[in-house]
């Protein structure tokens, strides 16, 4: 006499059996019916039905894209600046300066952000964002790299000398002399040759009498400093 386990077993094995060679049948009678295009339709539905499954749980760990700042320029003479730019709509973009979070604001309806009145602590900031949601957080945007210089710069007359004079056999004069390294020098207006040194020279040319001459160096962020001389000439 069989047991009540054997049994049950026997009778879960029927059901199984039953219920293929009936799937068997439906597959044998739509294939006769219908034809292959049938089954192949009928494949294709359920690939599809499981891809959409598996782009719906992709989305819902969608990557946040990285803010795009506005990099206006790399040198300043001003304490504080405005950092602006773009991110994805709905978004909070954090801004970091010199790797520490200062600031954070929700993207605006037209997708921009802006940030005003942004400190700079040192000679050499760097300033970042990132955008964040509910769920995901972006990684850093690409860094601006900002000089902060307050000093004017250096700036010397080597030749000629104040109250120097020449005579007609001397037409001209060059104006030389050395500021900070890239630096730029204007000799009355007139761009001066500077190297990567900081040394510059520019061959002026010298008119009857008096000559005022006047010497500029600017630095990256706009200083500027100045000097004055005058030489004479006699035809």
């Amino acid at each position: 006499m069989k047991s009540r386990l054997n049994r049950t077993t026997e009778s879960k094995t029927k059901k199984q059996l039953i219920i293929s060679i009936v799937g068997i049948v439906v597959l044998l009678f739509v294939l006769f019916k219908f034809g292959i295009p049938a089954l192949t339709n009928l494949s294709l539905f359920l690939s599809s039905k499981n891809s959409s499954s598996q782009d719906s749980a992709s989305s819902s760990h969608a990557v946040v894209p990285p803010p795009v700042m506005n990099e206006q320029f790399s040198a300043t003479n001003s304490a504080s600046i405005t950092v602006n730019g773009t991110a994805a709509s709905k978004t909070t973009v954090q801004l970091f300066v010199n790797s520490s979070l200062i600031d954070s604001q929700s993207v605006k309806d037209d997708g921009t952000f802006s940030f005003t009145g942004v400190n700079l602590t040192q000679q050499q900031n760097t300033i970042q964002t990132k955008a964040k949601t509910d769920k995901a957080i972006s990684n850093f945007s690409d860094t601006w790299t900002i000089t902060y210089l307050q000093k004017a710069p250096s700036l010397s007359v080597d030749s000629p000398h104040d109250n120097d004079s020449f005579d007609s056999s001397h037409p001209t004069v060059v104006v030389s002399g050395k500021t900070d390294p890239d630096n730029r020098v204007t000799v009355n207006g007139f761009w001066a040759i500077v190297d990567s040194s900081g040394n510059y020279s520019y061959t002026l040319a010298l008119q009857n009498g008096d000559n005022h001459i006047d010497v500029v160096a600017t630095d990256a962020a706009g200083n500027t400093t100045k000097q004055s001389l005058t030489v004479h000439h006699a035809q």
